[in-house]
Formats: C-alpha cells, structure tokens, sequence
C-alpha cells in the first residue's frame, strides 16, 4: 500500500490527496463520519499550504506521507513555502464567525477540533505539518 502522496502546488490537486486519504483509510475500517472528519483535516492543512503558504505556485510541491503506528495515525505533510506562524495564530470563534456570516478563517480551529494532536515545525526551508488521530 502507497502511504505517501506528492503533488505540485495547484487547487486541482486536492482531490488526489482526498482519494489518496481516502484510499489509506478503508484498509481500517473507521466509521464514515471518522473518515469524513480525518479527510477534511487533511484536506484544510494541504490546502493552506497550497493557497497561502505557497501561493499555487505549480513549480512547488507538498508532500504527504501516513503511517499508522501504536493505535494512531500520523499524517506527515511537508512543504517548501511560507511557515505557518502558530504563534500568531489566534483561534477565531467559530460561533461568532458563523453569527456574521464570515466565511474561512476557521480551518486550523476545526482540524485542532479533528485531530488529537497538531505540530507546526519550521527549519527556515522546509515546514512540517504532522496531525495525529487515534483510531481504535
């Protein structure tokens, strides 16, 4: 089984990793919500990366690779681009967000919500993105 994706930096390939979730998934037989839940995740965190962190620069690529070890699965996502500074982040109120009609901005705080654990890392040229989710 392939346990990793690389794609160059287009909106277009956000589907591919979707299916690819997807595809990685079914081999633990997590219910569909899980599933559906995992996937957005994955999906926001790629697309960040796709449209702020690397401006949908073809010439630049994300790369995803799952595993699954000790009861968790780990998705690894690495890129080339700007680093997402989670100091600066400050998670909007979704309530809020949603009571004035404001649409994005809420991405991270749902996949923190998804997800059991979330890192950010940066080495100056290349981010790391790793998401853990306990699965049974």
């Amino acid at each position: 089984m392939n346990n990793s994706i690389r794609v160059n930096c287009t909106k277009k390939n956000l589907k591919l990793i979707r299916d690819f979730v997807i595809e990685y998934l079914n081999a633990f037989a997590l219910s569909d919500i899980m599933t559906n839940q995992i996937v957005l995740a994955v999906d926001e965190i790629c697309a960040n990366l796709i449209i702020h962190a690397n401006h949908e620069n073809p010439d630049k690529y994300i790369h995803l690779a799952v595993q699954k070890q000790n009861g968790m699965l780990k998705f690894e996502i690495t890129d080339n681009g700007l680093a997402f500074q989670r100091s600066k982040y400050k998670e909007p109120n979704i309530e809020d967000n949603i009571r004035q009609g404001k649409k994005g901005g809420v991405g991270i705080a749902l996949v923190n919500r998804i997800m059991d654990k979330v890192e950010f890392e940066s080495n100056g040229t290349q981010n790391v993105c790793v998401l853990y989710k306990k699965i049974k």
